[in-house]
């Protein structure tokens, strides 16, 4: 907070509701934000900052300001098949559909599918990303999925996925061969050379280490890729326990459950980043919890798949910090954390039978503070000295009002296409409908032509049906109907 005669800044959001969701949680109706180069400079009620003068004012009156949303988990590749592989567990919509599409996939489909899953997401208040890419992934198209993001302008990290040589769970559990083309020697030189490209804290967008999945990849592979992240100071990332078979396969190849063995293999801690975590026992909870791992939680992908719930409120009482993933356009479909944020919250209560189990507050931070905390980077609050990751919403229209705590509102009826400006390092990304600085409409337009025909190639053509009876186990009595 400022006060006193006339100080200059560079960006001043003024009239809006803030909620600044800092250690005191405060909210400033009205409230004030002043930003200089790429970090706040002020944060306080309007009168307060009445004294800053600055280069360019945005009226905020009717709107609110609040942290940019960190999304911990994405596949922004996957964008090309967006609404196909309808009605599948997670391992059939493996198997059957997006292990087929990552091997189909080309180097220069995987650089538009994700500049349009970026756009999406800066359109919708995403101002950070951790998106596990696996398909395609060499050097150049790792790096050229990292500059799409940054070009979009979010900030976050390309975790390369590490597969390896096709273990003995990996076989069993169906993976195609085609997906292995890597050694693991391959595989190590290949991301050591990323994160050699891009060094941590040099960028927008790092490089981390990504066993794809703790499931399947070789246990030495999964070591060796750790330290990796040690040795470059990153974080690292890895799928565990999200289908209810994971916990039991590892169990039965390896005589220990997938989380145990990473805490008592020394991996777990604040560079560890796991995604989904659904199936585990209490011993496994309370793992994640004494050494600080974060955990990526995908509330609507794992509605889609029908994977389970996380136990959200245990895991967070363990002392593990929890973010909110989308989990990629073909999976959550929408790049939207206001859909995740209100099912984050309705999973737990149908899961528990307890309203109380999880509220707006607590939604909004875990999109917001505790992602950042999971990502490692100094936004998620509004207060002086982090960066300015701001999103400013429209608070009128129909859908929004009476407006009586905006918090409520924003978690339980605002939407992504609420969003009105979107700011990334003190830089405006997105305003007026539009981002600022790629073409949406020649992203769109090539982004259609590519996938239409990777669905040939990929021998997709079946999943596009125009309307599915099969898929609601309607088939048969449709056709009794009509005789």
């Amino acid at each position: 907070m400022s006060t006193g005669s006339a100080r200059q800044c560079d960006l001043l959001l003024s009239g809006g509701s803030v909620l600044t969701v800092d250690d005191d949680r405060r909210v400033l109706e009205p409230g004030a934000v002043a930003i200089t180069g790429e970090r706040i400079v002020a944060v306080g009620t309007v009168e307060e900052l009445s004294g800053w003068r600055a280069t360019r004012t945005v009226d905020c009156i009717g709107k609110a300001i609040i942290p940019g949303f960190v999304d911990c988990h994405n596949h922004l590749f996957q964008a090309l098949v967006r609404g196909l592989g309808e009605g599948m567990s997670i391992w059939p919509w493996l198997c059957e559909f997006m292990w087929p599409y990552s091997v189909a996939i080309e180097p220069e489909d995987a650089r538009v599918a994700v500049t349009l899953g970026a756009i999406e997401a800066v359109r919708a208040g995403t101002t950070s990303v951790i998106d596990n890419h696996y398909a395609p992934t060499d050097l150049d198209t790792t790096l050229a999925v990292a500059d799409a993001i940054e070009g979009v302008g979010m900030r976050g990290a390309v975790v390369r996925g590490i597969i390896g040589e096709r273990t003995e769970v990996a076989a069993r559990r169906r993976l195609p061969q085609e997906l292995f083309r890597y050694a693991p020697e391959e595989e190590l030189e290949i991301t050591q050379s990323c994160l050699e490209a891009r060094p941590a804290g040099d960028r927008r967008v790092e490089i981390w280490p990504a066993p794809l999945n703790i499931a399947y990849v070789d246990q030495d592979l999964v070591h060796r890729s750790v330290e990796l992240a040690e040795k470059f100071d990153t974080r690292w990332h890895a799928h565990c326990s999200e289908g209810r078979k994971d916990p039991d396969s590892y169990l039965e190849a390896y005589g220990i459950r997938p989380v145990e063995w990473l805490y008592r293999s020394g991996l777990l801690g604040p560079r560890a980043t796991i995604a989904h975590a659904i199936w585990l026992d209490n011993q496994e909870v309370e793992r994640l919890g004494e050494t600080g791992t974060g955990v990526a939680y995908n509330p609507v992908s794992n509605q889609y798949l029908a994977s389970g719930a996380m136990r959200l409120r245990e895991i967070r009482s363990s002392g593990a910090v929890v973010g909110i993933g989308t989990d990629g356009p073909s999976c959550g479909h929408r790049q939207d954390m206001f859909e995740c944020m209100k099912q984050s919250i309705f999973v737990q209560r149908l899961n528990t039978l307890d309203p109380t189990s999880s509220g707006c507050e607590e939604a909004l931070e875990l999109a917001t503070r505790e992602g950042a905390r999971y990502a490692g980077i100094e936004a998620g609050v509004i207060a002086p000295g982090r960066l300015a990751d701001l999103v400013v919403v429209g608070l009128e229209k129909p859908h929004l009002k009476p407006l009586h705590r905006t918090v409520a509102t924003l978690v339980y009826s605002a939407r992504s296409s609420d969003v009105e400006m979107t700011i990334v390092g003190g830089q405006v990304v997105y305003e007026d409908g539009r981002c600022t600085l790629v073409d949406e409409q020649e992203v769109m337009a090539e982004a259609q032509e590519r996938a239409e025909r990777l669905v040939e190639r990929a021998g997709f053509a079946h999943l596009c049906t125009p309307w599915s009876l099969e898929s609601l186990g309607l088939e048969g009595r449709t056709q009794r109907q009509k005789g």
